[in-house]
């Protein structure tokens, strides 16, 4: 045993003592958060050129809404009132004549202008709009851009244009206008959670507001972590196990170590690279968290699941990895063997998010507790503001200890074999074969 953790402390050591270790641990939050470290960054970063954006209003009684309501919004959120300085686009409205003898050939020339750069969009409102009866053609809306999917005037339209509409409707059918403001008045659905007794003085608590990106940011902040550290830890022993193995520095380390204690101090070696890293980064978010006021989004109760499962999936991926590894014999042979290897770790990602919208299904649950997914799953599952039954976590932890140990006992046979095989590609056969026989 003395031998196995020498030779955990030689591998852990030449992985968190390098500068390699330290740019990692700076880098891969950047590089799995980069979209949303860099939508946060360029927030501010609006194209503030003035949009053009022409109106064909076949019915007639949107045109001057929209004028008003252009001048409003351009007085009130384009400039900002301490500065001065210009903070969003102006919109302007060119209100156009529809060509009823040729209205596709108006249609072409205003999307030229918008290729050319001299309009940003145009609008084009049907006949019907007000009153929805008959051909739908009738009564569409329809705005042309170069990116209109993802376009903030068309959000702004739509959001103006369809109250208006609907108030219209009511003043026309005798309601005061007045009143149709009441009735047309918005409340938004507030989120909130459920309330609690304080267990030391038994008053009742409050709900806490929360929120979809609190909801889903935790749970998925978590989940990533649990991957990354996998990545950090497990993945680098496919290729060191089978580097050791060509240039034949394993056959010198089995003269004075048993092949599962070579394995094993891999493993734990690979171990402890993660448990290094994940600790810096919990220590680090709880920390920053709390100087940010935001201690109450922390999920204290996730934690010691979350280093649990850590030691569990690594163990589990890099027995198997260290095994595959061993039967190796050049680079192109490991890189072959890399995704099938990693596909317990790769398939939680391509479901996280509908178990996470719905944790508590017959889906997630049952999915979550097929050992070789748990890890990742179930705390996803435990990460969610809808909270799990109790006992599911410490039934998927059983599952995943009797795998670990299942996947320690395959890897190590495989790995007593193949770490001194030379010669040929692996194949899954003989490794059943090595399993089986030893």
């Amino acid at each position: 045993m003395r031998r196995t953790f020498r030779l955990m402390k030689r591998e852990y050591l030449a992985a968190v003592k390098t500068k390699g270790f330290i740019i990692m641990l700076v880098l891969m939050p950047v590089l799995m958060g980069g979209s949303a470290i860099a939508m946060y960054l360029f927030k501010g970063q609006v194209d503030t050129t003035d949009k053009r954006v022409v109106v064909l209003d076949r019915s007639g009684r949107v045109t001057d809404m929209l004028l008003k309501a252009v001048e409003e919004r351009n007085k009130a959120a384009v400039y900002d009132k301490e500065t001065g300085k210009k903070v969003q686009p102006a919109y302007i409205i060119d209100a156009v004549e529809p060509d009823e003898k040729d209205p596709q050939a108006q249609r072409l020339q205003l999307s030229d202008r918008i290729r050319s750069g001299e309009l940003h969009a145009f609008l084009e409102i049907g006949p019907s709009v007000l009153y929805p009866k008959g051909e739908q053609s009738t009564f569409r809306i329809k705005y042309h851009a170069k990116n209109a999917a993802m376009d903030n005037v068309r959000s702004w339209l739509n959001n103006t244009i369809n109250p208006y509409l609907r108030k219209v409707r009511l003043v026309d059918a005798g309601v005061d206008e007045s009143q149709a403001d009441e009735i047309m008045a918005w409340f938004h659905v507030e989120a909130m959670g459920l309330l609690s007794v304080d267990e030391e003085t038994g008053e009742i608590q409050e709900a806490r507001r929360t929120s979809e990106e609190e909801a889903i940011f935790v749970p998925v902040i978590i989940f990533f972590l649990m991957f990354m550290m996998v990545m950090m830890g497990a993945m680098p022993l496919l290729q060191s196990t089978m580097e050791e193995k060509t240039q034949r520095i394993a056959e010198v380390l089995l003269g004075s170590l048993k092949p599962h204690e070579f394995m094993t101090g891999k493993v734990l070696g690979g171990l402890a690279v993660s448990l290094t890293g994940a600790s810096v980064y919990v220590i680090g978010g709880v920390f920053f968290l709390g100087k940010l006021g935001l201690k109450d989004v922390i999920p204290f109760h996730v934690i010691p699941w979350f280093f649990t499962f850590l030691v569990m999936e690594i163990v589990m991926v890099g027995s198997w990895l260290a095994a595959l590894g061993s039967t190796c014999n050049d680079p192109k042979d490991a890189q072959n063997l890399t995704f099938p290897a990693m596909f317990p770790v790769f398939f939680p990602m391509f479901v996280f998010m509908p178990i996470l919208m719905e944790p508590t299904s017959g889906f997630a649950t049952w999915l979550s507790l097929f050992p070789p997914f748990t890890p990742m799953l179930m705390l996803i599952r435990k990460a969610a503001p809808a909270g799990i039954p109790a006992w599911q976590p410490w039934v998927g932890l059983v599952g995943v200890v009797l795998f670990t140990v299942l996947a320690m006992w395959v890897g190590g046979r495989i790995f007593r074999v193949g770490i001194l095989m030379q010669g040929g590609a692996p194949k899954l056969s003989h490794m059943i074969k090595w399993v089986i026989r030893g």
